[in-house]
């Protein structure tokens, strides 16, 4: 069990000698260590190896100043940040020392005095708790021995041990596989209010034994999901129908406003979490599996900095006030006799502002018990629990290959084309065979494992290790006789309208995908604590409606060690949130226009320089032409560019020639700056008509309004939708250019601060 009992951590702390704990000269130590490592909450052992969760090495520095100096650090030591505060005072201005609130010409110490009274966090600093070795060899050297997951059984012991009547639990699920993190009937197993259903009169609140336990949903990790927030918050409506089909039959039935989605790394949603967790007050519990992100976002929705004061739960029913159990014992020391024996909470902490945070680390099983935090002066506590198992695909890679396993960052899939007789196989761990015959298959792996295509027989020898395989594979040697099938999955669900582009897009043929003569299936196949594979295929609907209904879909085989760790669910369309965005600076914009059918080509020529008028000439050519080109697929255009700058600087459109009776009907006086040439062009048709264009030391704009008023071209408007595209792209722009001047600010006031700082320990050195 996670957890150590504190009856056995009493026995053995105080039978053993300081001589045990690995250090020789531990005997002239007083052993005043933490009761418990505020990294992975482990309860501190005496005896045991320098691997084991809880352990300290009395030979370490940091645990050698913890438990001989005093437990908070004096107001008056000789501290480099005093030495460093002193020296900047002295070299203050009068206007920066009014502006702390110092009189002129106060002496340094006196000043630093004045601060610390006027503030009452300063006057005491706790000196920080020192983790134990296992979490001290995670942080330095990503190595830790491993430890026992608890079971669901001690989670419920855990949360029923509760010292608060009002409980919050937060289960975190895994972007990265999800819903493979979602622990089945946790409500049930917890003994939890069970989720309110559609009915208006259903209960919102019910206490059990006296105590009231609600849940809600957490998908941490989501910058896994989509490059920007906007798109992570559009796939809410998806990620809520999966955790339905996760939920099973009774998920159809169920209210599921309790799920949000956030990301520790780029700050998605944390500061509403963070405000819930403070105005509900009381227990809140991290619950689930191992390495889901759990100690990360603990840190990140941890409120911190709480006023003092008394305060009380939030939430009761009857909206009275509610002092809490830990409101008494906030600013106690830690002691083995507060904590209940037999307990498998550790003993409450002291309230702190800013407290020690759990140790984040992408090894599973970082956390190995209860890590109890309060906040708000003892208005409630967060509660860091240990993982549960979440299988043990880890096993069967090699040991310097298991931190590949774990998705740290979005993968930017490449499109794999997957034809009949290939397989996809994935660091020889996972195979995957279409069994459908003259289909062929799109795969995109967001793993972070190596991927590639191979044909059948050799990634069937490769994956089973009968083969020597000339890429790169992380299975330990003797994992390809547990290869085995874990399932055969179909496509099933319908893409069509999603896969098609411009065939069923609005702004282009604006097809409906009834229409179309083939259809799109797709789904995402789960590899746990992994990542998945986006499947796609295209059948002619035609082949459906000669097969029947179980046949008719695409489908692949799934080859895993011991056939785990594999499952599906609905497809996101995870390749179409990070494609490039549509062309809209080259398809709308000024010059987007469609030539009339007897313009045939365009041709320029300039010089390669801007000066002696050449500036119009490339503005057309960079910002115009592409434009044109886009819209007028069939007409031709060409740039001449040479290094005469002297040369002219034209633009040419050729024409088709017309009918006779049309050529007289439509003679036309041609422009001032227009030049026409009725003489046959060499290279082109006969009875072609030229009419060139001077750019000369004329602006962009000017040339390209005679190049519309010359060939009677139509101008493309936007649609209502790309207005709104072109406006959103628009107001992005404009908030990047925010972020990057406040970055920008920020970034020259740490320059400027660390450049005051390193004169003030200068001016300190020298003194």
């Amino acid at each position: 069990m996670a957890a150590v009992r504190l009856e056995q951590l009493s026995d053995d702390y105080q039978a053993t000698p300081p001589s045990q704990f690995g250090n020789p000269a531990a005997d002239t130590l007083s052993p005043t260590l933490p009761l418990s490592c505020p990294g992975c909450g482990a309860l501190t052992v005496g005896l045991g190896t320098q691997e084991q969760a809880g352990y300290y090495n009395l030979g370490r520095k940091s645990v050698k100043l913890f438990i001989t100096q005093a437990k908070y650090l004096p107001r008056d030591s000789a501290f480099t940040e005093f030495k460093t505060f002193d020296a900047a005072v002295r070299q203050a201005g009068d206007v920066i020392q009014s502006q702390l609130g110092l009189e002129k010409g106060l002496d340094p110490t006196t000043a630093r005095q004045v601060i610390e009274e006027s503030d009452e966090c300063m006057s005491e600093v706790l000196r920080p708790i020192p983790s134990c070795n296992r979490c001290h060899h995670l942080l330095h050297h990503s190595s830790a021995s491993p430890i026992v997951n608890p079971t669901i059984q001690s989670i419920q012991q855990m949360i029923g041990e509760s010292p608060y009547s009002y409980n919050h639990i937060y289960h975190v699920l895994d972007a990265a596989d999800f819903p493979l993190s979602f622990i089945p009937q946790l409500q049930r197993r917890l003994d939890l209010m069970p989720q309110r259903s559609h009915n208006r009169r259903a209960k919102t609140r019910v206490f059990r034994q006296g105590r009231r336990a609600e849940i809600s949903f957490i998908i941490t990790r989501s910058d896994l999901l989509a490059p920007q927030k906007s798109q992570v918050d559009a796939l809410m409506p998806y990620l809520v129908q999966v955790l339905r089909d996760a939920l099973g039959p009774s998920g159809k039935h169920v209210r599921l406003g309790n799920v949000r989605c956030v990301s520790s790394r780029r700050g998605w949603w944390t500061r509403q979490v963070k405000d819930e967790i403070s105005s509900r007050g009381g227990g809140g519990w991290m619950v689930g599996k191992v390495n889901v992100g759990k100690s990360s976002l603990f840190e990140s929705v941890f409120p911190k900095g709480a006023p003092e004061g008394t305060v009380t739960v939030s939430g009761e029913s009857n909206g009275k006030s509610v002092r809490t159990p830990y409101q008494h014992a906030a600013d106690q020391a830690l002691s083995v006799s507060g904590a209940e024996a037999g307990s498998l909470l550790p003993p409450a902490q002291p309230w702190q502002q800013f407290p020690s945070m759990p140790t984040v680390s992408h090894y599973p099983g970082t956390t190995a018990s209860p890590i109890r935090v309060p906040f708000g002066n003892g208005r409630g506590e967060l509660i860091d629990l240990p993982g549960l198992s979440r299988g043990s695909l880890e096993d069967h890679v090699v040991a310097k290959h298991r931190p590949d396993l774990v998705m740290r960052q979005r993968v930017k899939p490449e499109q794999l084309v997957i034809k009949p007789g290939q397989s996809l196989l994935i660091s020889g761990l996972v195979r995957i065979t279409p069994t459908t015959p003259d289909v062929t298959f799109l795969a995109y792996p967001f793993v972070p494992l190596a991927s590639h295509v191979t044909s059948t027989d050799k990634a069937i020898a490769m994956s089973t290790q009968t083969q020597p395989s000339g890429v790169l594979t992380v299975a330990k040697p003797g994992v390809g006789p547990k290869m085995a099938l874990a399932r055969v999955f179909r496509l099933e669900w319908d893409v069509t309208k999603q896969r098609t582009g411009p065939l069923t897009s609005a702004a282009a043929a604006g097809l409906s995908s009834r229409a179309l003569p083939f259809v799109v299936f797709s789904t995402d196949i789960l590899i746990e604590g992994c990542g998945w594979v986006e499947l796609v295929a295209q059948v002619r609907k035609r082949k459906l409606e000669c097969t029947n209904a179980n046949s008719a879909f695409p489908a692949v085989e799934v080859w895993s060690p011991n056939g785990d760790y594999i499952a599906e669910r609905r497809p996101m369309n995870g390749w179409l949130l990070g494609r490039p965005k549509p062309l809209y600076s080259v398809r709308l914009g000024i010059g987007a226009a469609v030539l009339p059918r007897n313009v045939k080509r365009i041709h320029l020529d300039f010089a390669f320089k801007l000066n002696d008028g050449h500036f119009g000439a490339r503005k057309v050519w960079r910002n115009y032409l592409p434009r044109l080109k886009y819209h007028n697929p069939a007409v031709s255009m060409s740039v001449n560019r040479t290094q005469n700058q002297t040369g002219p600087a034209t633009l040419t459109v050729f024409f088709a020639a017309p009918s006779h009776s049309a050529s007289n009907a439509s003679a036309t006086a041609p422009l001032p700056s227009v030049i026409t040439q009725d003489t046959p062009t060499p290279g082109h048709a006969p009875f072609e008509r030229t009419v060139t264009i001077e750019m000369k030391h004329r602006h962009e704009s000017e040339i390209l309004s005679e190049l519309l008023s010359l060939t009677k071209a139509s101008p493309v408007e936007p649609l209502p939708e790309d207005k709104a595209e072109l406006e959103k792209l628009a107001e992005e722009e404009r908030q990047a250019g925010l972020d990057r001047a406040r970055n920008a600010a920020y970034t020259e006031q740490k320059r400027q601060d660390k450049a005051l700082l390193d004169q003030a320990r200068g001016a300190a050195g020298a003194s």
